[in-house]
């Protein structure tokens, strides 16, 4: 069994932001020589999210202005963990968008559907943070 672990470093001129990420991923596959496996990855923060979708400008827009109906920036007082924080909707934005995704690897390449890219999504940013990437398999 063939295993790799390695993180990417990533910090958003923006408080929110959705970065493909699906590039830096491949080539963490090809660097671990796993042909057959799994690639797990991982944001490793409480604010962010790592996600599977289509790379598509106007769907990004979309979660944006959907995740910021569902869990507002302001007022921060409508929120108990605003309490000398002000990122309770990164939060909220993080759960809705999930913490990790695992992709098969097939033939030594991520195995994904038509459309199918990996998405850093940022929620409080302005800072620097860390996405786990783990691969394992043969």
């Amino acid at each position: 069994m063939k295993s790799l672990t390695e993180y990417l470093w990533i910090n958003t001129p923006t408080p929110r932001a959705f970065i493909n990420i699906t590039s830096q991923v491949e080539e963490r596959v090809r660097a671990s020589g796993v042909r057959d496996g799994l690639c797990l990855v991982n944001a490793m923060h409480i604010t962010a999210s790592v996600f599977i979708n289509d790379d598509e400008s106007g769907l990004h827009r979309d979660f944006d202005r959907w995740l910021e109906k569902l869990a507002p920036h302001e007022p921060i007082a409508q929120y108990a963990h605003n309490n000398g924080e002000d990122n309770a909707d990164a939060h909220l934005k993080r759960t809705i968008m999930g913490r990790e995704v695992v992709v098969a690897i097939t033939n030594g390449k991520l195995d994904f559907g038509p459309w199918e890219q990996i998405f850093y999504g940022e929620f409080d940013g302005q800072r620097r943070k860390r996405v786990l990437v783990k691969i394992i398999g043969e």
